[in-house]
């Protein structure tokens, strides 16, 4: 093991001994944000970016298992990005693809359930086999409930819930007097599951960008310099134990 390898393990298992194993949150979202420029700064093309941030995402995965987190989001596509040249769009699907292919065995070893969220309708139909045949082979996991945004934007999950709702009024199904925040909650992409606890966001940029936009009203923020390649279960841990510190009122005293 190298020295470096050996002084992040030293750190993370410092850090651990800070956590509240009680006061965990039970749901973790995160804005991965900052590869690109984590490509640039080192003169790279954006594909190698994206790529670095794949390696952030096993990462992630593994540690949030580890330390007890029930759901963990990540934003991996906005419904914004389609803007983003051809090219570029094109390698962020091959590479879910890509990652879907190569750890879908160990996510399933490791008990974690794939659940995909967002407008799946719109991606190709190579990577739509691809995540149904994954969420297909995670399904009666147990362990840690993965979910990915893919071609994810809050106002548009909202705009969704809002047809939903509005089809079960005109088919007799419920009437207008039964609308409230239960049911609205119901037709999000993340019916059934708690709202985040806590969202990250790397990078330095200090804004939710269009990410659950309905379940983030009472979750805490913590924003970070740190580009999502270079993000590791050190910096997840740090999050939660700032976390911990808040006092979460919800409107109370």
């Amino acid at each position: 093991m190298s020295f470096i390898k050996k002084r992040q393990r030293n750190i993370a298992e410092e850090l651990e001994k800070k956590l509240d194993a009680d006061n965990i949150p039970k749901h973790v979202a995160i804005i991965m944000d900052g590869n690109g420029r984590w490509a640039k700064r080192r003169g790279f093309v954006r594909t190698l970016g994206h790529r670095a941030g794949m390696e952030a995402v096993k990462r992630v995965v593994k540690a949030s298992s580890e330390i007890g987190i029930k759901y963990l989001t990540l934003y991996a596509f906005s419904t914004e990005n389609w803007k983003r040249p051809a090219e570029e769009v094109n390698g962020l699907m091959n590479l879910l693809i890509e990652y879907l292919g190569r750890e879908i065995n160990e996510l399933n070893e490791n008990d974690v359930k794939l659940n995909f969220i967002g407008d799946l309708s719109k991606i190709p139909e190579k990577c739509k086999i691809k995540v149904k045949e994954s969420e297909e082979i995670t399904k009666n996991n147990k362990g840690l409930i993965l979910n990915i945004a893919l071609n994810y934007g809050g106002r548009n999950e909202i705009v969704n819930a809002v047809k939903k709702i509005g089809k079960s009024l005109l088919d007799g199904k419920i009437k207008l007097n039964d609308i409230d925040e239960q049911i609205i909650a119901d037709n999000l992409y993340t019916a059934g599951q708690p709202d985040p606890d806590l969202i990250i966001r790397p990078s330095g940029e200090l804004r939710i960008s269009n990410f659950m936009l309905w379940q983030s009203a009472y979750s805490e923020l913590w924003f970070s310099d740190i580009l999502w390649p270079d993000f590791d279960k050190n910096h997840l841990i740090e999050a939660i134990i700032d976390y911990q510190k808040r006092n979460r009122r919800f409107g109370g005293i």
